[in-house]
């Protein structure tokens, strides 16, 4: 028999991960910048405006160091981070030629907050999307149509969208991922018969997902999101800029030395990873699969753990193998799945070719050939995705 929700949230509460609503909080984030940070809360509301007028380094430059003791909890913390962060990119990207060291009035008090939070100090998944919504109606679904951003950078359709959609698919990934420990302990228990259950929740899930990523066509345009909304998430860790990296004053722990970080990517959201562990997804040891293991420092700590629990955890894929000759559902059921990834992984090959390589490159701000993570990222996505594809299991021959 399938687990209560109570129990399955029982099996997350220690790793930020919701039974409903997955990776994302549990409590909707923040909406205000708390007021202890002063002016910055009037700069983060401003940003759209002062990226247009150029002024986002006067008005930073002035700003004096803020002490963060102000920040009590959790969520406040976010907050902060969320503001610094786009506040941070903004400064970096937002004129022609990008500055080499971040200011101290910026640099020290981010730097303080993603030390509580354990997570660098650059824009990264977590604060892009996952801190970075509110409902429009409070007691409407976490779903496109009630949704909007907390924090924009140059704002519009296209900019919106494109974060609204990761924020749906985190939302729709949420009973995949309250099924994962569920399904190891029947393989514990031996019992295939609860195990699809399980499966077949995490195949429902999947489907939702891919049917999410499915409308970002239909209201961020190629175009618009390269020259527009995609020129302020690169980092500066293998980016054609920042051969050795951005200075980030007044941080003692840096001691001036130029600090290389990856800019935010789909690939620091902490769901395909989570189904690449469950399901037994392995890829080749190479310099692709480095930089997937790098992106887990970018990702909450709780959600990285969460990871390496699966990992740690009883393997499906063996179980499904040593009983698939007798159990043709559960077979299918399993292959069902690693096709739902492979199917996502498809699509957003195809975006990636679409939205960036096929673009125009304007300036070496903004790269075709280089993700904002810092990869190859044509090669990068189709590994993965092929690597996806091998996992299919084939049909079990007579003897």
């Amino acid at each position: 028999m399938a687990l209560s929700k109570e129990k399955r949230q029982a099996l997350l509460a220690s790793y930020d991960v919701d039974c409903e609503r997955g990776f994302l909080p549990s409590q909707d984030p923040m909406i205000s910048v708390p007021a202890c940070l002063g002016a910055w809360r009037e700069i983060a509301e401003e940003l759209p405006k002062l990226l247009v007028a150029s002024q986002v380094k006067q008005f930073v430059n002035a700003m004096p160091v803020v002490n963060i003791d102000g920040l009590k909890t959790n969520a406040e913390l976010e907050r902060a981070m969320l503001a610094f962060s786009f506040i941070g990119h903004a400064y970096v990207w937002g004129e022609k030629d990008p500055p080499q060291s971040l200011p101290a009035s910026l640099a020290a008090p981010w730097y303080a907050v993603t030390t509580k939070l354990g997570r660098p100090p650059v824009l990264s998944y977590a604060s892009y999307m996952l801190h970075n919504w509110r409902r429009t109606k409070k007691d409407g679904p976490i779903a496109l149509g009630n949704t909007c951003l907390i924090q924009n950078f140059l704002g519009g359709m296209d900019e919106e969208w494109f974060i609204l959609i990761h924020l749906d698919i985190e939302a729709q990934a949420g009973p995949a991922l309250a099924s994962i420990f569920p399904a190891q302990k029947a393989v514990e228990l031996k019992d295939a018969k609860l195990l699809e259950e399980e499966l077949k929740i995490i195949e429902k899930a999947l489907s939702g997902m891919y049917a999410s990523l499915l409308r970002m066509t239909e209201r961020c345009d190629p175009y618009i999101y390269y020259h527009r909304v995609r020129p302020y998430i690169h980092g500066w860790r293998d980016h054609p800029v920042f051969a050795e990296g951005l200075i980030y004053m007044g941080v003692d722990d840096y001691q001036g030395t130029p600090q290389r970080f990856r800019g935010e990517t789909g690939a620091q959201s902490s769901i395909i990873p989570s189904l690449d562990a469950a399901l037994g997804v392995v890829h080749k040891d190479d310099f692709m699969k480095h930089y997937l293991n790098e992106m887990r420092d970018y990702m909450p700590p709780k959600h990285k753990a969460f990871i390496k629990a699966i990992e740690k955890g009883s393997s499906i894929r063996e179980f499904v193998i040593e009983k698939m000759a007798n159990n043709k559902s559960l077979e299918d059921i399993y292959n069902k799945c690693i096709h739902r990834v492979e199917l996502f992984r498809s699509k957003h090959l195809e975006y990636a070719n679409n939205y960036i390589f096929k673009q125009h490159q304007l300036s070496s701000t903004n790269p075709h050939a280089v993700g904002t993570g810092g990869t190859p990222f044509m090669p990068y996505l189709q590994k993965h995705r092929d690597e996806t594809a091998e996992h299919i299991l084939p049909e079990p021959t007579d003897k």
